[in-house]
């Protein structure tokens, strides 16, 4: 029995972060999610797409959720694990409910499962954290599109070739791309300062503190609070005041490196 994307009440995210001042992007992305049809979902790292299909997610059957997808071999076996635990029949058929015997398949034997168990079923695919995928496996992509008909939603850090890779191409129409941007200086503040008060930051400069990395960070909500947990550390305080010159100098480094 295939699963669908109706909204499942009793799963709501409760235990994931609280979205702020994204009401109307989670509202979209629920839409679309219902009405089924592939999307690119295009954003800067840190402007909250995961967090956001995390939330939207959870509220629906039938999503096959895959992060890593360097490959169309590794496409094809995220997918096939996917489909063993929610125990579609074909793979519990052929694996057993085993994960093991799982591996011990062929690539080719995989993607063969994963065709036989996707072809006229009501799943969607989710395939987030692209990171300029090659044109193998964009291939792979049109194939469960076009033909297995199965809505794909590609996640990628923006719509262009440097991100989506030869991913972009699938999706020509406007209507067909769904982008999130960084918040907006006077949304920015409120969040920066939302999220301080959560983490129980405190200084006499903490004002300036949230304005300057506000600035610093364009909106980026993930810089944001990425920075607001970094001014708790003690390295980073003096009479009462937050460092804010050190602090954005590491948060720097930090973000080259990773």
């Amino acid at each position: 029995m295939s699963r669908t994307t109706e909204p499942r009440e009793n799963m709501r995210a409760q235990s994931l972060p609280v979205i702020l001042a994204r009401g109307q992007e989670l509202a979209e992305l629920r839409k679309r999610l219902q009405a089924r049809r592939s999307f690119l979902f295009h954003g800067p790292a840190g402007s909250g797409k995961t967090l956001l299909l995390q939330h939207a997610l959870s509220e629906y059957e039938g999503i096959l959720y895959s992060s890593q997808n360097r490959s169309p071999q590794m496409l094809y076996r995220n997918l096939s694990r996917a489909l063993l635990s929610v125990r579609n029949p074909v793979l519990i058929n052929a694996c057993g409910d085993k994960e093991a015997a799982l591996q011990e398949k062929t690539s080719i034997a995989v993607k063969g499962l994963v065709q036989v168990a996707l072809r006229g079923s009501r799943f969607v695919v989710v395939l987030d954290h692209l990171a300029c995928p090659s044109q193998g496996l964009a291939s792979s992509v049109r194939d469960l599109m076009s033909g297995l008909a199965v809505p794909v939603v590609a996640v990628a850090r923006s719509a262009h070739m440097e991100d989506a890779g030869f991913v972009s191409p699938l999706f020509p129409d406007r209507s067909e791309r769904f982008g999130l941007l960084n918040f907006d200086p006077e949304t920015a503040i409120l969040f920066a300062a939302t999220f301080a008060e959560r983490e129980g930051l405190r200084a006499d400069n903490l004002g300036q503190f949230l304005h300057q990395i506000v600035e610093y960070s364009d909106g980026n909500p993930g810089a944001i609070l990425q920075m607001i947990r970094m001014a708790k550390a003690p390295k980073y305080a003096h009479d009462n005041h937050i460092k804010i010159t050190p602090l954005y100098l590491d948060y720097r480094i930090a973000t080259v490196t990773q």
